[in-house]
């Protein structure tokens, strides 16, 4: 039996946005194995210069990543959509166990099988220190709230 994860490709805007708030609130759960299942099981990442291959890898990445980036708070916003593929830019701040908070910013590309399952992900990345008063991202840990400015309200 077939996984199939919709919104399927060939994306609308509309899909391609719930296909993007989708990957968003699975992100913020902060949960690895729920996270893995938006991927193929042969999944392809470029995530900064980490390359990882396949949903065990993936989940093995997301665990050291949630261990090391504590109160993490993920915003996602379509950048372009074809066919099959889909681009976001995107902005998460976190906290190492320090107490040092950064933004991290980042566009990902992506591209998806016929069930909508992710097949490919290059995540570029770049990390701001920034001071706690500077946050932005202040809703409780979990999914950012439907009234929550996006990055462009926040001019990000």
């Amino acid at each position: 039996m077939s996984e199939v994860r919709p919104p399927l490709p060939p994306f609308t805007r509309d899909s391609a946005m719930q296909k993007v708030r989708a990957a968003e609130d699975g992100w913020n759960s902060r949960d690895p194995q729920r996270v893995s299942l938006a991927y193929s099981a042969d999944s392809r990442w470029r995530n900064r210069a980490t390359f990882i291959r396949g949903r065990a890898e993936i989940v093995e990445f997301l665990t050291g990543k949630w261990r090391r980036e504590l109160d993490y708070r993920l915003i996602k916003e379509l950048w372009a959509f074809d066919g099959s593929r889909i681009a976001v830019r995107f902005a998460y701040e976190w906290h190492d166990d320090s107490g040092n908070w950064f933004r991290s910013y980042g566009n990902e590309n992506w591209a998806f099988d016929d069930n909508g399952l992710m097949v490919e992900r290059h995540a570029s990345i770049n990390d701001l220190p920034i001071r706690e008063d500077q946050r932005l991202f202040h809703w409780p840990l979990g999914r950012r709230p439907d009234e929550h400015p996006s990055l462009s309200e926040l001019g990000l």
